[in-house]
C-alpha cells in the first residue's frame, strides 16, 4: 500500500545536455506562446498550453542508457526531499539552479515535489526524513519558507509551479495509525501530534498565497485508499489539513494518484462490476472487496467525493503514469478464463504485481503513459513524478547521509507483513539508496513500456530510427451532439511502430487526447458551430498531419432560465459505486401563473456503466405524494455519462407561482442489482442541500424549458 519518494541527483556538467534540450518538451504536444517576464494569469488547469521543464541531469542519465535517449526530454518532477536540496550541492543542481534552467528552456511550467515533513512517512523505512516528528518548526521556518521565497521571486513570474505536497504523509494516518495490520508506532505519533496535517496546512497556505503556484495534495493509489473504510475518510482527512494552519480549499488545485507507485492507470480486461459464475470480481484474492481496480477510475471516484466534502468543484487531478504501463511479453492480450473468480482477474490483470502493497522496485513494471494534458474527465494531466530510473530504496542496508534507512520491502527475499498481505516484496535486487540512479531498473521500465516505445527491447539501442508519423486518421465524423457536446470518431491510423494515441483539436486548440477512436468534447455552448480535426502520434514522438475538418452545431439549449419552472437537486447517497441511484427533487415555479403538472417532465441522466435490459424504480416520499409521481428508465442517447434518463413526471396536480412541489425522494436499480459507477454520471453532483441543477432538464409539454441536455 505504499509510494515512494526520490532525490534528484545529477552532475554540475549539464551544459551539452542543457543544449540538447534547449526547446523543453512540449506537455501534450501543446503550443504555447513563449515565456516572458510578465506575471502569468492563473488559470483552470496549469498544463493547458504549458511547456513543461526537463531536468537536464535526469535526462543526461536516461539518455546515457540503451535505448533512453527514446524518453529523455519528457518532463518530470523535481524533488526537495531535505533542506540541503534546496541550495544544491556540488553533485545537485539547487532550486533556483532548476528554475534559471527552466527559463532558459523557455518552459512556462516547472513542477515540484514538496518531501520533508516531520517524522516523514511513518510507515517505511526507506524514505524516512531527516526532521523528527517534533519539529514542525524547523519544516516551516528552514524548509517551506525558504522555498516559498524562492518561487515568489519576480524573476519566475511566468513559469507556472505545480507543487505535489508531501507524498505518503496523510494517508498513512487514515491507514497506517489504527492498530490496523501494518500500523505503526511512527504513525500513531504522528497522528496524536498533529504534525503532518500542520506541515500540510502550512504548506498549503505559504505556496499558495504565490500567485503562480498551483498546489496538488498526494492523495496515494486505489491500492491504498480504494477501500470504502479508507476511502471517505481520507477524504476528510485531507480536507482538515486543507483547512490548517491558515490554508484553506482555494489554496489546492488538486490531488494527484499514484505518486512513484506502480497501479495500472487502467484494466482493460475487467471492470470492478464484472461477476464469474455469480461471484463479484471484488472477491477476488487481486481486488480483496476494493471498490477500484485502476487509478483512473480511483482518481474521478475520489475527486467527486473531495468536491463532496467541500473542495472546489474545478480541482483536477493528476496520475503519476512514469512506472505503470505493464507492457511487455507478459501482458495479458485479454481476460483471464472464467474457471474461477481469481482465475478471471488474474488471467486479465495488466497490473503483475504479486500484490497491490507492494510498491519497492517492483519487478517486470514498465513506463506507463508518456505526460499529457487533460486525457479524460476530471484529469488535469498524466505526469512523471517519479522520474524512471530512481530508485525506491535499497535491498539492503547502506549507509548514507540522507536519513533514509533499510525497509525489508525492498528485500527481494522478504516474505511480507500485513500491509502486503504477507506476499514475497517483489522487489528488484541489488538496488540503491530511494532516489539514486537504478540502471538496471531503468532499462527493465523501458522494455516493458506500455504504450511500447521505440528502440526498447531490441533494435537501434538509441531509440531514434523511428522517424515515421503514423497514417493521417480517416472518416472523421460527428456521431452525436447535444446542447453542450460534441462526440467524434473515426478509423484508426497505423504506424511502423505502434499508434499511441490521438490528439483531438477544436479549431487550433487541443481539447484533448485519447488512446480510442472515439472522443466526446463537453462544457460547450449552445447553439454553436465547432470545427475539428484529429492527428494520431506514436511513441518516438511522431505525430501525424491533421484529418479533414469535420463541424457540428450544438443544440438549442434549455438553458437555466427560458422558463416557468426549474429543478434543484441534493445528493440522499454519498456512495458512487453501490447498487442504487438516490436523490431528491424539488420543482419550483418561478413564474407569475400555476403551471398543469400533468405536463411536466424531469430527466435525470445517468449510464448504467453494464449491459442492463431492465431498470426498477421508487418514490420513496413526497412531499406531493407519491401517489401522484411517475417514474420510467429510457435510453437517452450516446453522450458520456447520459445514456440513459430517469424520467419524473406527475399524475395529476397544479403548482401555484412562487411555490414548490418540496422533497421528492427517489431510487432506481439496475434488473441485475449490479453496481453503479456514479462518478461521471451528467446529471449527479454532489450537494447536500437544494441548488439548482442545470443538467437536470425540465420539459413542458415535451419542450425543453430548464436545463442543458446532453
Amino acid at each position: 500500500m505504499r509510494s515512494r519518494s526520490s532525490t534528484l541527483r545529477g552532475l554540475r556538467g549539464r551544459v551539452a545536455a542543457l543544449s540538447a534540450l534547449a526547446m523543453g518538451a512540449a506537455l501534450a504536444v501543446a503550443v504555447p506562446a513563449p515565456a516572458s517576464a510578465a506575471a502569468t494569469a492563473r488559470v483552470d488547469n496549469p498544463y493547458v498550453g504549458s511547456t513543461a521543464y526537463v531536468n537536464p541531469d535526469w535526462s543526461a542519465k536516461a539518455a546515457a542508457e540503451p535505448g533512453g535517449s527514446a524518453i529523455a526530454d519528457e518532463p518530470s518532477f523535481v524533488w526537495m526531499d531535505r533542506i540541503a536540496a534546496i541550495e544544491g550541492s556540488a553533485t545537485a543542481m539547487s532550486l533556483r539552479e532548476h528554475l534559471d534552467t527552466a527559463l532558459d528552456q523557455g518552459a512556462n511550467l516547472f513542477q515540484v515535489v514538496i518531501y520533508d515533513l516531520p517524522g516523514r512517512d511513518c510507515a517505511a523505512l526507506a524514505s524516512n526524513g531527516e526532521l523528527g516528528p517534533t519539529e514542525i518548526d524547523r519544516y516551516k521556518n528552514e524548509y517551506i519558507d525558504p522555498i516559498a521565497d524562492i518561487l515568489a521571486d519576480p524573476a519566475y513570474a511566468s513559469l507556472r509551479i505545480v507543487t505535489i505536497i508531501e507524498p505518503d504523509s496523510l494517508p498513512n494516518l487514515v491507514t497506517n495509525a489504527g492498530g490496523t495490520a501494518g500500523s505503526t508506532p511512527e504513525c500513531a505519533v504522528m497522528k496524536a501530534n498533529g504534525n503532518y496535517e500542520k506541515g500540510v496546512g502550512y504548506a498549503l497556505h505559504t505556496l499558495g498565497a504565490i500567485p503562480n503556484v498551483y498546489n496538488y495534495i498526494d492523495a496515494a493509489h486505489h491500492g491504498w485508499l480504494g477501500w470504502d473504510s479508507n476511502f471517505t475518510p481520507a477524504a476528510q482527512m485531507f480536507k482538515k489539513a486543507a483547512t490548517s494552519e491558515g490554508a484553506t480549499v482555494n489554496d489546492v488545485a488538486g490531488f494527484i494518484v499514484n505518486t512513484a507507485n506502480y497501479s495500472a492507470l487502467k484494466e482493460p480486461n475487467f471492470k470492478v462490476t464484472d461477476s464469474v459464475n455469480g461471484t463479484t470480481v471484488r472477491q477476488s484474492k487481486w481486488v480483496d472487496w476494493n471498490y477500484y481496480v485502476d487509478e483512473l477510475t480511483f482518481a474521478q471516484g475520489l475527486r467527486t467525493e473531495l468536491v463532496s466534502q467541500g473542495f472546489n468543484s474545478n480541482i483536477g487531478m493528476l496520475i503519476d503514469t512514469a512506472r505503470n504501463g505493464w507492457g511487455g511479453d507478459d501482458r495479458p492480450a485479454g481476460p483471464g478464463p472464467t474457471t474461477s473468480v481469481d482465475a478471471y482477474v488474474n488471467g486479465g490483470r495488466v497490473d503483475r504485481r504479486i500484490h497491490a502493497g507492494n510498491w519497492c522496485n517492483q519487478s517486470g513494471a514498465g513506463i506507463g503513459e508518456r505526460p499529457t494534458t487533460a486525457p479524460e474527465t476530471g484529469i488535469d494531466a498524466y505526469v512523471w513524478a517519479k522520474p524512471p530510473g530512481e530508485s525506491d530504496g535499497s535491498s539492503q542496508a547502506i549507509d548514507n547521509d540522507e536519513g533514509k534507512g533499510f525497509d525489508r520491502m525492498c528485500d527481494p527475499t522478504y516474505t511480507g507483513n500485513g500491509r502486503n498481505g504477507n506476499s514475497m516484496s517483489g522487489a528488484l535486487p541489488n538496488s540503491p539508496v530511494a532516489g539514486h540512479w537504478f540502471s538496471a531498473q531503468f532499462r527493465e521500465l523501458l522494455a516493458n513500456a506500455y504504450p511500447p516505445i521505440d528502440g526498447s527491447g531490441g533494435g537501434d539501442p538509441g531509440g531514434d530510427d523511428d522517424t515515421t508519423a503514423p497514417s493521417v486518421p480517416a472518416g472523421l465524423k460527428v456521431t452525436a451532439k447535444s446542447s453542450s457536446s460534441v462526440s467524434l470518431s473515426w478509423t484508426a491510423s497505423t504506424d511502423d511502430t505502434a499508434v499511441t494515441g490521438y490528439d483531438v483539436y477544436r479549431g487550433s486548440t487541443k481539447v484533448g487526447s485519447t488512446t480510442a477512436t472515439t472522443y466526446t468534447d463537453s462544457g460547450l455552448s449552445a447553439s454553436t458551430a465547432y470545427s475539428y480535426t484529429v492527428r494520431a502520434k506514436d511513441a518516438a514522438g511522431n505525430v501525424s498531419a491533421a484529418s479533414a475538418a469535420v463541424s457540428a452545431t450544438t443544440e438549442a439549449g434549455g438553458g437555466t432560465g427560458t422558463g416557468s419552472l426549474k429543478v434543484q437537486y441534493k445528493t440522499t447517497d454519498t456512495s458512487l459505486t453501490d447498487n442504487s441511484i438516490r436523490m431528491s427533487l424539488q420543482l419550483v415555479n418561478t413564474g407569475s401563473s400555476a403551471v398543469n403538472l400533468s405536463n411536466v417532465k424531469l430527466r435525470y441522466w445517468f449510464t448504467p456503466d453494464s449491459a442492463a435490459s431492465s431498470f426498477g424504480t421508487f418514490c420513496d416520499w413526497a412531499m406531493v405524494g407519491c401517489g401522484t409521481v411517475t417514474q420510467s428508465v429510457k435510453s437517452g442517447g450516446s453522450a458520456a455519462g447520459a445514456s440513459h434518463y430517469l424520467e419524473v413526471g406527475f399524475s395529476s396536480g397544479s403548482l401555484a407561482a412562487g411555490a414548490a412541489t418540496g422533497d421528492i425522494q427517489l431510487r432506481l436499480h439496475k434488473g441485475d442489482w449490479s453496481n453503479f459507477s456514479e462518478a461521471d454520471d451528467y446529471s449527479r453532483s454532489t450537494g447536500t442541500s437544494f441548488t439548482d441543477a442545470p443538467k437536470i432538464g425540465v420539459y413542458q409539454a415535451g419542450t425543453l424549458s430548464w436545463g442543458t441536455a446532453p
